[in-house]
């Protein structure tokens, strides 16, 4: 399977948020599946080292667009590089190139990747598949999303996404799918 693991660039090693994300890609790993991730800092490396340190595969998704707003590199864990000149095509390599995807704690670029993809889902652009958000930062926001756009948000369209507290919970689910 190819998982996407969408999250923010911030944790820092050692930090609990990469040591999470750090799991995430161990389990990955372990599991003989393969990582696509941002490519770069943060989650983006800490999942692409767990899952590369595991013996997994790791294809980081960059872009041009995001190396000349910050000067980083793709991180050393990164097998295999998808390179897109703009952000938008980076994003929907992301989305396009995995059969589940798994978000953790992040920010707007996180969170635009969240909502892409569930949009693309809802309107059947793409096939329907696992679109995992894992903690309560998430669980609470899109609760308060449901009641302040109440009816514009059928349930429907609410099952695209699934809540998870924690990283094993949130890999177990794609095992048990």
């Amino acid at each position: 399977m190819r998982i996407t693991v969408f999250g923010g660039s911030a944790p820092q090693p050692g930090s609990p948020a990469y040591q999470q994300a750090y799991r995430l890609g161990q389990l990955i790993g372990e599991a003989g599946h393969t990582a696509l991730t941002g490519g770069y800092i943060g989650t983006m490396e800490a999942v692409s080292r767990g899952c590369a340190e595991a013996g997994g595969h790791v294809i980081g998704v960059t872009c041009d667009e995001i190396e000349a707003w910050r000067p980083v590199k793709p991180n050393q864990w990164v097998l295999e590089e998808i390179r897109h000149p703009s952000l938008h095509g980076r994003l929907l390599s992301l989305i396009n190139e995995c059969d589940a995807a798994i978000a953790l704690p992040g920010g707007v670029g996180t969170l635009a990747e969240i909502v892409m993809m569930w949009n693309l889902m809802q309107t059947a652009a793409i096939p329907t598949r696992p679109l995992v958000l894992v903690g309560d930062g998430w669980a609470e926001m899109m609760a308060a999303l449901y009641r302040g756009q109440d009816g514009y948000i059928p349930e429907g369209h609410r099952t695209h996404l699934i809540l998870a507290e924690d990283v094993d919970a949130a890999f177990n689910l794609l095992v048990e799918i």
